[in-house]
C-alpha cells in the first residue's frame, strides 16, 4: 500500500519532524466537526462500552438466579463479551479507515445499544449471551473509531489534552460500574443493568448526526484483506480462549497449549501474508517504528499489572473484608478519582515533556502502588488502602493516555482505526493475560500454603476432594465453611481462608509490580507520534 506519511524506522526520540497531512481535512461548520464537541460526543459512546466492562459483573449472581442457570452459563456473559471484542478490534479499525470513523462510530452505537435493549428483554441465558456477543462486536466498531475522530480533529497539541479526557471517561466508567450496578440490581432489576444503555445511545446517536464530521485519508484503503481478517480472527481467538479456560483446565494441560500454539501458528501465518498482499489489514511496516511497539507493548504490561492486580482486590474487599458490592466500590473511588483528574493533566504534561518520563514515572508509580498492595493484610484500615488505590490511578493516568499517544500518533492517519484498534487489543489482551497469569499465581500459592496452614489452625484432615474444594474457595477468600459447622470452628476456617488468600494475593501483586518496573524501561522507548498533524490542520478549537 503506498502512503503519503512516512513511517518511522529510527531509534526512540521525543522531537518529531512536522509531517504533512495526507489530505485536507474537512473543514468544520459550526458545531459539526467541532473539536471539543466531537470528544464529548465520542465520550458519551465510549462510556457506555467501558461501563459495561464492570457493571455486568455486579449482575451476574441475580442473572443466574432469575434465569436458572449455572455458573458455567453465567462466565460466558462475560467471555462471550470480552471474545467478540477482542477478536473484533483490529478488524473493526480497519473499517473505520475504509468507510469513515464517523459511520463506523454510529453503527456501533446503535448496535450497542439494540443489543443492550434485546439483553434486557431475554428470558433466558442463551439470548443473554447471545446478545452479549453483538455487544462485544458493535462495541469493537465504536472503540477505535472514536479515536480515529479525535486524532482526526484534534491538531497535535491539543490531542493529548483529548485523549487525556477520553482516559479519564473509560477510567471512570470502569471503577463506577459496580457502584452503578450495586445500586440498580438492589433497587431496580438486573435488567437496568442492560436498558441504561439505550437512553446513553439515543444521546449519543443525536449528538453523532449533528456533531461529528466525517474525516477519511486521501490514500485510505480501498479493499479488503479477507484472508488477513480470518488468520488474526483465528489467532486472537485461540490466544483469548487459552487465556479464559487456563484457569480451569491448567497451564500443563494439552488442551491450553493446543490453543497457545495454534494461536502462533495463525499469528505466524498472518505475518507470511501481511507481507506478500497489496493492501494488507496491518502492515508490517507500522511495527518499524520503536516508539509504535514499545506503546503497544506497554500497554499489554500495563493491562497486566492493573487488571491483574485488581482482580484479586475487589474479592480482598468484599470477601475478607466483608463489604457489599456498593462499599467496595466507594472504597476504590481514591482510585477513579486520581484517574479522573490526573488523566487531564498528564495530557498537558506530555504535551509540554513529551511521553519517555512521564510514561516511566507512572508506571513506577503502578510498581510501588502494586508492592504497598502486597503489603495488604486481613485487619488493613481504609486510610492504608486508599493510598495505594490513590497512587495507582495517578500512575495509570499518563499511561493510558501517553500510549495510546504513542500508538495512534505514530500511525499515519489513514491507519488510525487499526491504531486504535491495536492499542484497544494490547489493553484487552493484557488484562485477560494478567487474570489468567496472576490468577495461577495465586492458585499456585495457596495450594502450596493452604495443607500446612489447615494443619497448623489444628482443623480436621480433609481429604484430597475436599482440600480441592477447600483451594478454590480460598482464591477468592471465600471460607470454606460447611453448613452446621461451630462457631469456634468456623472462626479458624476464617483465619486460615483470609490468611492464605492474602498470602497469594501479596505474591500476585509483587508479580505485578516487577511486571510494571518492566514497563518503565519500555516506556524509554517511546517518543511523540510523528503523525499526529496529519488531517487535524484545518480543525476548528
Amino acid at each position: 500500500m503506498t502512503s503519503q506519511t512516512t513511517i518511522d524506522t529510527t531509534g526512540p526520540g521525543d522531537k518529531a519532524p512536522a509531517a504533512p497531512p495526507p489530505g485536507p481535512a474537512p473543514a468544520a461548520s459550526g458545531l459539526r466537526g467541532h473539536p471539543w464537541f466531537t470528544l464529548i460526543t465520542v465520550a458519551v459512546g465510549v462510556m457506555m462500552v467501558a461501563l459495561d466492562g464492570t457493571i455486568v459483573a455486579i449482575a451476574n449472581p441475580a442473572i443466574q438466579k432469575d434465569l436458572g442457570a449455572t455458573f458455567a452459563q453465567v462466565q460466558w456473559i462475560t467471555n462471550g463479551y470480552f471474545l467478540a471484542l477482542a477478536v473484533s478490534l483490529i478488524t473493526a479499525g480497519k473499517l473505520g479507515d475504509r468507510f469513515g470513523h464517523r459511520q463506523t462510530f454510529l453503527i456501533g452505537v446503535v448496535g450497542f445499544a439494540a443489543a443492550s435493549g434485546a439483553i434486557g428483554l431475554s428470558d433466558s441465558i442463551a439470548l443473554v449471551v447471545t446478545f452479549r456477543v453483538f455487544q462485544g462486536l458493535f462495541g469493537a466498531l465504536l472503540m477505535p473509531a472514536a479515536l480515529g475522530l479525535l486524532r482526526a480533529t484534534f491538531p497535535a497539541e491539543k490531542l493529548n489534552m483529548a485523549i487525556g479526557i477520553w482516559g479519564m471517561v473509560i477510567g471512570a466508567s470502569t471503577a463506577g460500574g459496580p457502584i452503578l450496578g450495586g445500586v440498580l440490581v438492589e433497587h431496580v432489576n438486573w435488567q437496568s443493568v442492560f436498558f441504561i444503555n439505550v437512553p446513553v445511545g439515543i444521546l449519543a446517536l443525536v449528538l453523532g448526526g449533528l456533531i461529528l464530521l466525517d474525516h477519511r485519508a486521501d490514500n485510505a484503503p480501498r479493499s479488503f484483506d479477507i484472508l488477513g481478517i480470518v488468520l488474526l480472527s483465528g489467532a486472537m481467538f485461540c490466544l483469548v480462549w487459552a487465556l479464559i479456560k487456563a484457569p480451569a483446565w491448567g497451564w500443563g494441560d494439552g488442551k491450553t497449549w493446543a490453543f497457545v500454539v495454534g494461536s502462533a501458528v495463525l499469528f505466524a501465518a498472518f505475518a507470511f501474508w501481511e507481507a506478500k498482499v497489496k493492501e494488507p489489514l496491518v502492515p508490517l511496516g507500522l511495527f518499524r517504528s520503536v516508539a509504535l511497539s514499545a506503546g503497544v507493548v506497554l500497554m499489554v504490561l500495563m493491562a497486566i499489572a492493573f487488571m491483574g492486580g485488581l482482580f484479586f482486590v475487589t474479592f480482598y474487599l468484599q470477601n475478607v473484608h466483608g463489604m457489599s458490592p456498593i462499599d467496595a466500590g466507594l472504597h476504590l473511588l481514591p482510585l477513579t478519582g486520581m484517574m479522573i483528574v490526573g488523566s487531564p493533566l498528564a495530557g498537558v504534561l506530555i504535551t509540554k515533556l513529551g511521553p519517555r518520563i512521564p510514561l516511566a514515572g507512572g508506571m513506577a508509580a503502578v510498581a510501588i502502588a502494586m508492592y504497598g498492595m502486597s503489603t495488604l493484610e486481613t485487619d488493613t484500615g481504609s486510610g492504608i488502602m486508599s493510598v495505594w488505590f490513590a497512587l495507582l490511578g495517578l500512575g495509570l493516568a499518563p499511561v493510558m493516555v501517553g500510549a495510546t499517544e504513542v500508538i495512534v500518533g505514530n500511525a499515519p492517519m489513514e491507519l488510525s482505526g487499526v491504531a486504535g484498534g491495536l492499542q484497544q487489543a494490547a489493553m484487552q489482551i493484557g488484562g485477560s493475560l494478567g487474570t489468567a497469569v496472576l490468577g495461577a499465581v495465586m492458585a499456585s500459592k495457596v495450594d502450596s500454603d493452604l495443607p500446612g496452614n489447615w494443619k497448623a489452625a489444628g482443623l480436621p484432615p480433609l481429604t484430597p476432594a475436599q482440600l480441592d474444594q477447600a483451594s478454590e474457595a480460598v482464591q477468592v477468600g471465600v471460607a470454606p465453611v460447611a453448613e452446621g459447622t461451630p462457631e469456634a470452628i468456623v472462626a479458624k476456617i476464617t483465619g486460615v481462608a483470609h490468611d492464605t488468600f492474602i498470602s497469594g494475593m501479596s505474591l500476585a501483586s509483587l508479580v505485578a509490580a516487577v511486571v510494571a518496573v518492566v514497563a518503565v524501561f519500555v516506556a524509554f522507548l517511546t517518543k511523540r507520534g510523528e503523525n499526529a498533524e496529519a488531517g487535524a490542520g484545518a480543525a476548528h478549537i
